[in-house]
């Protein structure tokens, strides 16, 4: 059989998602940027998967022509039947091969492909979906496409790894036809428990008891419903990208995933070293111009004595815990009072909604302002004239300084008298940028109105709800989303459904302290790894363990205590903040997806790797080591001195209870990124006067109910006999027992 033949050492890998090349929400950003860590393990041995979109393919792809005779082959047969695609390279770091295919091109096959769907898995296809049509058609089309590839290829073995259930029909396919190719499937969040979250049911609490196939038809996905769930539980390997999606996963897809791999960044990216302070202050002065404009006739504050707060993302009212963040800020804003506080905070909510145009004071406010910031700047030339004119002239009796009257004339004068009082304004500052669709049912504003934060002059906390995205062609906001975070102070995420989080892991990159919470994958992530999250900037509202009362409170009292903080305390947190970059680092977090493949690997083929007393046939050791690790992978440099006495166990993936988790001789060599902790006991008092202390705990069960995986008990991820063999593939690679993994 092929099987036999396939050399496991160096397999060929093909990622598959909706979002290759193809921007539609935070898959693309996994995607995109763990592509150069991929290619570094795999080289041209990598390949992505995605559908065609003529709309963005162009400028996302450049074309090119498969050098791999196989692959030549099997494309060549699929267009011959029809079949529209695109072969290249994504024009993206680390410039992976990439394979988009035209779902519009086999649409003609949709009915019987549908057909084919009912009899062999049982899922139903109503005909009006236009999502899942594209589903079935795209998952046919891979599925197609891995069949011939693997009956032309028959030496090398083809791991196949989906994203999600709208590329995850090709896994039963595969499975149902005996395709030759060993499956993964990640899942970023379930399709049921999205939609459960936003009706207002206590879901966490409920998980166990919901009748999933009727609550999915209840809502019209069942059909859905029925895709992810058959490919969570045809894959070999099934992983989720945190500890609070994978009790999600357990008890609404009924299988419980294989570990955990969490969603990283290009940290370099981000990276701005000691400059990030200044970019802070830089992107501040320009919300501080937007400010200046938007409370014109009400700037009663003094915007050096004021904070800037934000939450964003997309526009769900309940998951995205908004609800919660405009609760809190009313209550903040009777603190402040109560407490005689001189601190003003400006609250931004940046959620896209629907829009008809901006509105018209919004758009005067920054008019107004400019105008008369022009006028100021050209009275200013003209008494600077007069200034140097009046010392150049001087001689005799004349006096040395000129008098104010001498340098502002009356024209000036009454210029600048009509600017500001054009300033006036009888109506308060609006509390949104745009003009709202259906602005008396929206549900952001009704809550605005029912906590009557309407930015008069008394209140501490001012609200500006921008329903756009951010670009720095917005003739109000003109920002870039990256530009505007670096200027804020606090980013506030109160998320009740959020499988990973985003918005917190990129605010931390950038230095910029943020609120989660522990339903959220990120606040999960950082409880785990730290001890006092909260003293290194990421606050973490507990909405697992107490009433949403108590949970507001909490928020409430993690942003009075941020008001409180002087000037030289906001910037020490945003130093700690930052120093937590390398955590979220792709060159640390993507060995959790070698390990999910590695796993796949050994579970289709047990025979190239367990002879028949269960005994490993390949010792990895020495040069074999890097040639079976596919080459490439980064070895990490020994740290230049030994840890501080205070500093508690590494930042390693491997605390984090993943696919490695009972791993004893694992120790820290899957670490392979390096951060040059402070080298003395002067450095780190200067900087951080408190170090940072990681958790340590015994890897057989980190993971306990209400920590991670709340209700979830221990996470027993693999069995002991995955968890021992895969050892000597993952951990015992250096021949010298280092720190790394052996690379080209």
């Amino acid at each position: 059989m092929a099987a036999d033949k396939r050399d496991v050492r160096n397999p060929l890998l093909f990622e598959c998602a909706w979002e290759v090349a193809n921007k539609v929400g935070g898959i693309y950003t996994v995607i995109k940027t763990k592509v150069p860590v991929t290619v570094a393990e795999y080289g041209d041995r990598y390949t992505l998967i995605g559908p065609l979109s003529y709309k963005t393919a162009p400028m996302e792809v450049e074309q090119q022509e498969p050098t791999d005779p196989h692959l030549a082959e099997t494309l060549d047969n699929m267009r011959s039947q029809g079949v529209k695609l695109l072969y290249g390279r994504w024009l993206v770091e680390g410039a992976p091969k990439v394979l988009l295919l035209d779902t519009g091109s086999m649409y003609s096959k949709l009915d019987e492909w549908k057909g084919d769907l009912w009899n062999l898995a049982g899922i139903p296809s109503p005909p009006n979906d236009h999502e899942t049509n594209e589903t079935i058609v795209f998952g046919y089309l891979v599925a197609w496409f891995l069949g011939e590839y693997v009956s032309r290829q028959l030496t090398t073995a083809v791991v196949a790894h989906f994203h999600e259930w709208q590329a995850g029909l090709a896994i039963p396919l595969c499975r149902k036809r005996h395709i030759d190719v060993t499956t993964v499937f990640t899942t970023h969040a379930t399709l049921l428990g999205r939609y459960l979250c936003a009706g207002s049911v206590d879901f966490y609490n409920n998980l166990q008891y919901f009748d999933v196939d009727h609550e999915a038809g209840k809502r019209g996905i069942y059909h859905r419903y029925c895709i992810e769930r058959s490919a969570a539980h045809c894959a070999d390997v099934f992983t989720t990208v945190s500890h609070i999606t994978a009790y999600e996963s357990e008890h609404l897809l009924k299988r419980k995933p294989d570990g955990v791999v969490p969603n990283g960044l290009n940290v370099v990216k981000f990276q701005a070293m000691h400059e990030f302070q200044n970019l802070h202050s830089t992107s501040k002065e320009k919300i501080n111009e937007f400010v200046r404009g938007h409370f014109y006739g009400h700037l009663d504050f003094d915007l050096e004595n004021t904070l800037y707060m934000f939450t964003a993302g997309r526009y769900e009212y309940r998951n995205k815990g908004v609800d919660m963040f405009i609760e809190s800020l009313a209550r903040l804003n009777y603190q402040l009072q109560k407490s005689g506080s001189t601190i003003t905070v400006v609250a931004f909510i940046i959620m896209p909604a629907s829009t008809n145009s901006y509105t018209v004071e919004a758009l005067k406010g920054q008019a107004v302002t400019k105008q008369l910031r022009d006028t100021v700047t050209e009275i200013q030339n003209r008494i600077g004239a007069r200034l140097f004119d009046h010392a150049a002239r001087r001689h005799g009796d004349n006096k040395p300084i000129p008098t104010p009257e001498e340098l502002l004339s009356p024209g000036d004068l009454v210029l600048l008298k009509r600017r500001i009082l054009a300033l006036n304004r009888n109506s308060l500052p609006p509390i949104t940028t745009h003009n709202m669709t259906d602005d008396a049912n929206d549900p952001i504003l009704s809550q605005i109105r029912r906590v009557n934060l309407f930015n008069n002059h008394h209140d501490r906390v001012k609200i500006v709800f921008h329903p756009d995205f951010l670009n720095s062609n917005n003739p109000i906001l003109g920002m870039d989303y990256e530009e505007f975070v670096r200027g804020c102070h606090l980013g506030v995420f109160p998320s009740y459904y959020e499988p990973w989080g985003y918005t917190p892991a990129e605010c931390t990159v950038m230095g910029i302290p943020s609120i989660t919470t522990n339903l959220s994958g990120f606040g999960c992530f950082i409880q785990d790894l730290i001890e006092h999250p909260e003293d290194e900037g990421c606050y973490i509202v507990d909405r697992r363990m107490q009433s949403v009362e108590e949970s507001v409170n909490q928020l409430t009292d993690c942003m009075f205590s941020f008001c409180n903080k002087s000037r030289r305390q906001r910037i020490n947190q945003r130093n700690r903040v930052e120093r937590l970059s390398p955590l979220l680092d792709w060159k640390n977090l993507g060995i959790e997806y070698s390990k999910s493949r590695q796993l796949a690997l050994r579970r289709a083929y047990p025979d190239q790797f367990y002879g028949p007393d269960g005994e490993p046939i390949i010792e990895i050791d020495g040069e074999d080591a890097g040639d079976y690790f596919g080459g490439g992978v980064g070895k990490m440099p020994p740290l230049s001195v030994p840890a501080s006495p205070r500093f508690r166990g590494a930042a390693t993936p491997g605390d984090i209870g993943t696919l490695t988790e009972e791993m004893q001789a694992l120790g820290t060599s899957d670490y392979r990124g390096y951060y040059g902790w402070p080298t003395s006991k002067e450095d780190e008092e200067d900087s951080y006067p408190f170090p940072l202390v990681m958790k340590v705990r015994s890897r057989s069960g980190s993971v306990m109910s209400g920590a991670s995986t709340p209700g979830g008990g221990v996470f027993q991820s693999l069995s002991e006999r995955d968890l021992q063999k895969a050892d000597a593939a993952l951990s015992q690679v250096n021949g010298n027992g280092g720190n790394g993994v052996n690379g080209h």
